[in-house]
């Protein structure tokens, strides 16, 4: 809900730090993976119970996260790149909640709980991008997106927020996952009624 805004805010810095990349011979894929191992040392913070450490990771994280596609625009996307881009999100975004169980076992059910929520929005995002691509659809909203991305009310924004809310206030980690999973909820909802009515026979 909040990430075309967001996008649009932060474009024109992300175009200048990626040109100086694409200066310095750093590719895409580099600055994913470096994403990457930022996400997974900030999950390894929050499980040693560091969530503010945690929170700079994550942030710095998802910096490369918006510059390895602006800098594979600059150069030459992939699909390789948009493949790798996808999964390693998706793992880095399941490690959160998981990190919280580990440095809590209290945290173990709301966190299942929250993982779940993104089986279910992430399952429907794939899904419906699939499907898409088949049929030839495109997002207007999302021109610059490697594949169909079907928005809803929690993407990759309000899940930043979410982490950060509980990265900063741990001792309410449940009530974040709750209140973040039924949002999740929500997004799947939409996505199916979505799917429902922009898939229909032709």
């Amino acid at each position: 809900m909040l990430d075309r805004p967001l996008l649009a805010l932060l474009k024109p810095t992300l175009q200048r730090l990626a040109a100086g990349l694409v200066r310095a011979r750093i590719g895409a894929d580099a600055v994913t993976l470096a994403g990457f191992g930022l996400g997974m040392c900030a999950a390894l913070a929050i499980a040693w119970a560091e969530p503010l450490w945690g929170l700079a990771l994550v942030a710095a994280s998802r910096l490369c996260d918006g510059l390895d596609g602006a800098v594979a625009r600059l150069t030459r996307p992939t699909d390789r790149g948009a493949f790798l881009d996808i999964t390693l999100d998706f793992l880095f975004y399941a490690s959160v909640p998981l990190a919280f169980a580990v440095a809590d076992p209290a945290n173990a059910l709301p966190a299942a709980v929250l993982l779940a929520a993104f089986i279910g929005t992430g399952s429907s995002f794939l899904a419906f991008a699939l499907l898409a691509e088949r049929r030839g659809l495109t997002s207007a909203d999302y021109p610059q997106k490697g594949i169909y991305y079907l928005g809803g009310f929690t993407e990759a924004t309000e899940t930043l927020i979410c982490f950060a809310l509980m990265c900063l206030w741990p001792n309410h980690f449940a009530w974040w996952a709750y209140g973040f999973a039924l949002l999740c909820a929500m997004t799947l909802a939409t996505r199916l009624l979505a799917g429902w009515r922009l898939l229909r026979p032709v």
